[in-house]
């Protein structure tokens, strides 16, 4: 790892549990669920990474392959191409730089450019050379909880835990550092509307793990599942789902709408703090 982005991996790490950091969604894709095709070109998605930090986002998070259900997987080359045109510029903003991928290669060649973090949504399990990528270039890593298939027999928090477990062993084997782990429960990734919730208001059950928690329900269809009210995608929802996510023990919130979610936590911040 490049000597900045050392000095911005430690940054980032030291913070977490002093306050709540805003992790922003950059997807250079062009069928993401929400965004999808608003920033798959270069200075479009660049203005945009420059805002959410200006906004006050602490982690840029880039990602150049879509992980909604039903997306067309991207090669490895391409998924590299999307991002060889930015990771440079996007290396050099104040905030640390995240890559959002499950393939090994696509986070190496990010963790050479500058970027500090790897975000797998398979959490270290679908590519067997992801552990020691992270290992060896001395990455943070954000293991995320998935599943291929949803099932509304489970209770999902030990789901939850019996992923993570294996997931940790995984890293432990690479030797990927303790205190560069962050756990995310994965919501809308093969789960139901109600374990979603459950996932979120059980976040104090997991606390064992003396790990930092991340939740990314930005913008998801669940919201309305849960309501009944056509709440789907909204960011009213999305600021409530958070600021409950905060509440229940989550370090970092990871967010499509930046500038709000920075107000609405300093908000929370304001009512937390003693008289």
């Amino acid at each position: 790892m490049r000597a900045d982005a050392r000095a911005k991996r430690d940054a980032l790490l030291s913070c977490i549990g002093t306050r709540r950091l805003v992790m922003g969604i950059l997807n250079v894709t062009p069928d993401s669920f929400f965004d999808g095709g608003r920033f798959e070109h270069r200075d479009p998605a660049l203005a945009h990474a420059k805002q959410m930090v200006a906004d006050g986002c602490d982690i840029v998070d880039v990602g150049a392959e879509s992980t909604r259900p039903g997306a067309i997987p991207v090669t490895e080359v391409e998924e590299v191409a999307r991002l060889d045109r930015l990771l440079d510029e996007l290396a050099q903003l104040k905030a640390p730089l995240s890559i959002d991928t499950t393939k090994a290669a696509v986070a190496s060649r990010a963790l050479a450019l500058g970027a500090v973090m790897v975000n797998d949504v398979w959490g270290l399990q679908k590519d067997e050379r992801m552990a020691d990528t992270v290992a060896n270039a001395e990455a943070a890593v954000v293991i995320m909880h998935n599943r291929s298939e949803k099932d509304e027999t489970l209770d999902i928090i030990s789901d939850i835990r019996r992923f993570f477990d294996r997931s940790l062993a995984i890293a432990a084997r690479a030797g990927i550092p303790k205190q560069h782990i962050i756990l995310d429960v994965g919501i809308g990734f093969g789960k139901t509307s109600r374990q979603n919730r459950d996932a979120i208001v059980r976040l104090p059950e997991l606390k064992d793990y003396g790990l930092p928690l991340m939740v990314g329900a930005s913008r998801k269809r669940f919201l309305g599942g849960l309501t009944g009210d056509g709440s789907e995608g909204t960011l009213v929802g999305t600021i409530a789902v958070s600021l409950t996510a905060v509440s229940a023990g989550a370090a970092i919130v990871r967010v499509h709408d930046v500038a709000e979610h920075v107000i609405a936590l300093r908000v929370l911040q304001a009512f937390r703090a003693p008289r």
